[in-house]
């Protein structure tokens, strides 16, 4: 008898695809290269200034591949990495490519979509200094 279920691995790119779509969305895009790029940018940019505790419950939370791109080159005994706000910018802008003008825009995009799926997200973000909440906590 055929099975019409989806194999894991599958259900996996179908679920971080969705995920990507509502980034996407937030910027009345479908381009998935571009909303890969800006959540991964925010990924390892949070990630990177959170305590180990706090960023492996965030990751939990992720998709299967969306969880993989989070742990893409984590240093956790380097972590958490306090930055001010221009330096988060610049590193943002640089892995996201986009312009540092384009920062706070695209960050609270990110989050927005994110908190949708997640919820709670601007608990998580307490932990960065509020120069950085401000640029990440999604408005609401």
């Amino acid at each position: 008898m055929p099975h019409s279920t989806l194999h894991p691995l599958e259900h996996a790119v179908q679920n971080t695809s969705e995920w990507l779509a509502d980034v996407a969305a937030e910027f009345d895009t479908e381009d998935r290269e571009f909303a890969y790029r800006v959540t991964r940018a925010w990924l390892h940019c949070v990630r990177d200034g959170l305590p180990v505790p706090e960023s492996a419950h965030l990751a939990a939370q992720l998709p299967t591949l969306l969880r993989g791109v989070y742990f893409e080159g984590w240093q956790p005994a380097e972590v958490p990495v306090r930055m001010h706000l221009d330096a988060f910018v610049d590193r943002f802008a640089a892995e996201a490519h986009v312009a540092r003008t384009e920062v706070p825009k695209v960050t609270w995009a990110v989050s927005s979509a994110l908190d949708r799926r997640l919820g709670g997200l601007d608990k998580v973000l307490t932990r960065f200094p509020v120069e950085l909440r401000a640029l990440l906590v999604p408005s609401r």
